[in-house]
């Protein structure tokens, strides 16, 4: 059993076992190619970049694209490294940070972006009282709904070298009377106590897969099922609509998939 933290870089150490991995290191090749400017174009191909993200993180095992995204770090070159595991110049930076609630309504026009947000919110969706400060009580839900935005127009990564802080490429500058609610929105990814605590568990070693927690919340809203928390907020909001009025936000009509593999209709709107 290794060390929770051990004395070199988790995050090269995931890079090696990625490449001794013949799946990971296919799909990680296909993903480097077009995210990375080649010398006589200094742009590089975003939408082939994040189609070929999507593909990483749907057919690589999570024991291999977890452990780039998720590796803890104890110095900036390990956590530059893992930054770097999306290629940010490419997938995730651009010239201008758009405002964050246009940036979602970006995401809303697509089917996939939308039902992956939708997945975020529900999944990672943070409970104070709770042991694992989710609200679900399982890590390995968000880590997956969050790997999921990936290769998306929301796709985010971490802010800085210095914490566990995520977002993606926006802002909540010109908000206007709409400040708030982008507030709201971008904080459910920078302070998010539950993604963090995923984030962290994974990389210190804890098997996210069969998270048990100790004392389950004991609220009416933790022990209903998502599908009854759907049903009931269903009247209130249009289908598939992501709402950011509430204390949370939430999303109707949400898509929960156990495989991201593209179906025909989806390849037809998105792949």
């Amino acid at each position: 059993v290794e060390p929770v933290l051990s004395k070199g870089n988790n995050c090269l150490d995931a890079a090696k076992a990625c490449n001794l991995n013949d799946t990971c290191k296919r799909f990680r090749s296909a993903y480097i190619t077009p995210c990375t400017s080649s010398t006589s174009n200094e742009i590089c191909n975003k939408r082939k970049c994040h189609k070929a993200l999507r593909l990483f993180f749907d057919k690589v095992p999570p024991k291999h694209s977890y452990g780039m995204l998720f590796c803890s770090c104890r110095d900036v070159a390990c956590t530059e490294r893992r930054r770097q595991t999306i290629v940010p110049v490419c997938s995730y930076e651009d010239r201008e940070k758009p405002n964050c609630l246009n940036l979602q309504e970006s995401c809303k026009k697509n089917y996939i972006c939308r039902s992956r947000l939708a997945d975020f919110f529900t999944n990672c969706q943070p409970e104070s009282r709770s042991v694992s400060s989710c609200l679900k009580e399982n890590y390995a839900d968000c880590l997956l709904a969050y790997s999921g935005l990936i290769g998306t127009v929301m796709t985010p990564n971490y802010i800085d070298s210095n914490s566990l802080s995520v977002a993606p490429w926006c802002d909540c500058s010109n908000s206007g009377n709409d400040i708030d609610e982008c507030l709201k929105f971008l904080n459910f990814f920078q302070d998010n106590t539950c993604l963090k605590n995923a984030i962290q568990a994974f990389g210190n070693g804890t098997d996210v897969n069969v998270w048990q927690p100790i004392l389950p919340v004991q609220t009416t809203t933790a022990t209903t099922t998502t599908a009854s928390r759907l049903k009931n907020t269903g009247s209130e909001t249009n289908n598939n609509e992501i709402p950011t009025h509430n204390d949370s936000p939430a999303c109707a009509n949400l898509q929960v998939r156990d495989s991201r593999a593209c179906s025909s209709a989806e390849r037809q709107d998105f792949c």
